[in-house]
C-alpha cells in the first residue's frame, strides 16, 4: 500500500538537520513533562530555527507531552516510537498510527534495531508499519543497520542495501521523499562506540544511492539521513559536518536536558 503523495518541492524544503530524541522506556509522563519544559528553556531560539527537533517519549507520556507543546507554543515536534500495521482490531496492548494521528504526532519511529532484534520485527513488518504512518499523514524514521557480525563479516553495505529495498520498494517517488532514514550501527547503540568517519559516509552515500535507484533521484535529494548509535554532544558536530547526514537520532543523551540542548546546539553549528 503507498502512501499519500507530496511534491518533491515540499519534501526538499523540509531538510532542515532533524534531531530526533528517542526515551525508549524511560520517563513517566510527569518527569516527562519537566524535561521538555527544562528542554525548551535550555536551547536556544536561534538553535531551534536552524534545527528541526522531534521528541519520542513512551507511549504514556505522549498525550502529556503534547499539552505541554501546544500550551507553551514549544517548536519541538511530537514523535512516537512505534506503531502497528493496522488501523485497528484485536490487537492487545498495540497503538494504531490512526491514534498516533489524532495526538498530532508527526514523526514515528519504524524498525529500530531493538524492535527488529527484541520483537521479532521482520522488514515485511516493517514496511507495514511504514505504509500505515504514511497513510495518516506522518512521517516514519525507518531505522536501518548492521550487526557487530554483520559489520565482522563485511556484509554491512549488503545489509543495509537490503534493509533499504524492502522499506521502499514499490513506493511511489512522493511518498519515498517524505522519508527519514536513521542509520544506526547495532553495535555502536549504547556502547560508547561509532563508526569512523569514512564508514558512517559510506553508510549514509548508500542509502541515498538505492532511494536513487529505487524511486529515482528526486526521492534521493529529498529524504531525511540521521546517524543514531551512541551520540552525544562531543561527537554529533562531526559525525554531521564530515559524513552528509541530515541529523541524528539520540537514545541515552536525549534523556536529559542539559546534554540534549547541547546536541541540539552542536547539530545546528554543523548546519
Amino acid at each position: 500500500m503507498q502512501g499519500p503523495a507530496m511534491s518533491d518541492q515540499g519534501a526538499v524544503a523540509n531538510r532542515r538537520m532533524l534531531v530526533s530524541g528517542n526515551w525508549k522506556m524511560n520517563h513517566d509522563h510527569l518527569s516527562a513533562i519537566r524535561t521538555v519544559q527544562a528542554l525548551g528553556l535550555m536551547a536556544s531560539d536561534d538553535d531551534l530555527r536552524k534545527v528541526e527537533v522531534s521528541i519520542h517519549p513512551p507511549f504514556t507520556s505522549l498525550r502529556s507531552v503534547q499539552t505541554v507543546i501546544e500550551s507553551d507554543d514549544m517548536p519541538f515536534k511530537l514523535g512516537a516510537q512505534n506503531c502497528h500495521f493496522e488501523d485497528a482490531g484485536a490487537f492487545t496492548g498495540e497503538v494504531s498510527a490512526a491514534m498516533l494521528a489524532k495526538l498530532h504526532v508527526e514523526y514515528v519511529i519504524v524498525g529500530h534495531s531493538e524492535r527488529r532484534v527484541l520483537s521479532g520485527e521482520t522488514d515485511e513488518v516493517v514496511r507495514a508499519k511504514l505504509d500505515a504512518v504514511l497513510r495518516h499523514r506522518m512521517r516514519p524514521i525507518v531505522c536501518v543497520g548492521e550487526t557487530f557480525d554483520e559489520r565482522e563479516r563485511g556484509s554491512t553495505a549488503d545489509r543495509v542495501e537490503a534493509q533499504v529495498t524492502a522499506a521502499i520498494a514499490g513506493l511511489e517517488e512522493e511518498a519515498t521523499a517524505r522519508l527519514v532514514f536513521a542509520y544506526e550501527p547495532i553495535w555502536a547503540i549504547g556502547t560508547g562506540l561509532t563508526p569512523s568517519v569514512p564508514e558512517a559516509r559510506q553508510a549514509c552515500d548508500l542509502i541515498r544511492s538505492v532511494v536513487a535507484g529505487l524511486s529515482g533521484d528526486g526521492a534521493s535529494r529529498s529524504i531525511r539521513i540521521q546517524y543514531g548509535g551512541s551520540v552525544n554532544p562531543d561527537n554529533t558536530r562531526e559525525m554531521l559536518t564530515a559524513t552528509g547526514f541530515d541529523g541524528v537520532l539520540v537514545g541515552g543523551a536525549s534523556l536529559d536536558a542539559g546534554s540534549f540542548a547541547a546536541i541540539i546546539s552542536a547539530a545546528a553549528r554543523a548546519g
